[in-house]
């Protein structure tokens, strides 16, 4: 047997660990466009920071792969796939064979049109690569403008207000992380960062990027300018199916596949952020990991299943804690007991549903999590205590 895993990332590495804990003696082989072994995404703003180096974002180093005899082709970004022939074409016009095969290419950064964004000093983050050309380039310039205002922008730009940078903050919808806060926890959480230096424009678009060559500011739709020397775009991510579609599997959002990860072709599995299980692209670590981990155990003939991930994103948003899990009805529609304090920047919030707890947001202060995590994926009847609840005591949960 012959596994090929395209792409190193959460979900690659953990397909080949799962391997290996069934077929000890298989030829493993991933092969990935980067120039690193397994690293942290997640850390990567520690790097821009410069409170960590390369080498400090790696996880699983040389001595890992020999171990596990797994064969690690780095730089060796795989320009097909021959479903017919079981071979993958890589750069050198070399083919490499496979009986069992899984699509792990991760995602890629969305760039929306907007002029001027392939100007110099315009930059997205999503690898370390994309990392090594922000702090280089920050070296020589002071004023950054971030389009968007999700975690990874606020937390990029929060690293590069740490290295001396002043940061504005272009943001389409009318409050912070859409996503993860609701509009009263956006509201002090804004308050917070404009404490720390960050300035914000809210439910503003940017029209266009303007300078010569290089940047020179933003311009907004109502006519607003920013003045700045570079421009971080974090307007999101998508699927890089690409390679997919073009092997002939039909892909959605992403690439679709079933509860054991298998996609429409035989013996093709994927899994991680181009993976789509029932509509849904999670993007996010824990789901990777499982997905990558599930895919490993089916391709060595294993019998796994994936029942989904409760969408939880325990972030650290310029070196503020936040966890926001399930359904957190930022459009206030649903039921929900909530404990807030502008003041100390503290905002919490259980969402309710048929007397459960469909979701939750702690900003500020995570005590209780791990009992309000099991509750949601337990669909706890949370009726009996509701009273306790209403006082924020999680120690009935």
């Amino acid at each position: 047997m012959k596994y090929v895993i395209i792409g190193n990332g959460a979900a690659g590495t953990a397909a080949a660990a799962g391997i290996r804990k069934i077929d000890n003696e298989s030829e493993i082989i991933i092969a990935s466009d980067e120039a690193y072994p397994f690293y942290s995404r997640i850390r990567l703003i520690d790097y821009l920071a410069g409170e960590t180096d390369e080498k400090g974002l790696v996880i699983y180093k040389d001595e890992w792969y020999e171990k596990n005899g797994i064969k690690l082709l780095l730089n060796t970004a795989v320009s097909g796939i021959d479903n017919n022939k079981k071979e993958i074409i890589i750069p050198s016009g070399g083919r490499l064979k496979y009986d069992k095969l899984l699509i792990a290419t991760g995602g890629v950064s969305f760039v929306p049109p907007i002029p001027g964004a392939d100007k110099k000093g315009v930059f997205t983050l999503r690898t370390l690569k994309d990392a090594i050309e922000i702090k280089n380039y920050a070296e020589q310039v002071k004023k950054v403008v971030l389009i968007g205002g999700g975690v990874l922008g606020l937390e990029a730009g929060n690293s590069l207000r740490k290295t001396g940078h002043s940061v504005a903050v272009v943001e389409f919808f009318p409050r912070l992380l859409p996503r993860q806060m609701d509009r009263e926890g956006a509201e002090i959480l804004t308050s917070q960062l404009v404490g720390m230096g960050f300035s914000f424009y809210l439910g503003a678009k940017t029209k266009e990027i303007f300078g010569d060559d290089k940047v020179r500011g933003v311009r907004l739709e109502d006519g607003t300018i920013i003045d700045c020397d570079m421009v971080i775009i974090s307007a999101g991510v998508r699927a890089d199916s690409e390679l997919a579609d073009e092997s002939g599997i039909k892909c959605g959002k992403g690439v679709p596949v079933n509860d054991r990860m298998e996609t429409e072709i035989q013996d093709v599995y994927a899994a991680g952020d181009v993976a789509e299980h029932k509509g849904i692209c999670y993007g996010i670590w824990p789901a990777a990991e499982e997905q990558g981990k599930i895919a490993g155990v089916n391709m060595a003939g294993g019998n796994a299943v994936y029942g989904g991930t409760t969408p939880s994103n325990i972030l650290k948003v310029a070196g503020i804690q936040l966890i926001a899990s399930g359904d957190i009805d930022a459009e206030g529609k649903l039921e929900s007991i909530v404990k807030k304090n502008k003041e100390s920047f503290l905002y919490k919030k259980l969402v309710l549903k048929d007397n459960t707890i469909t979701g939750c947001i702690l900003y500020g202060d995570l005590s209780g999590w791990k009992k309000i995590k099991s509750s949601i994926d337990k669909k706890r009847d949370i009726g009996p205590i509701r009273q306790e609840l209403e006082k924020w005591n999680l120690e009935v949960l």
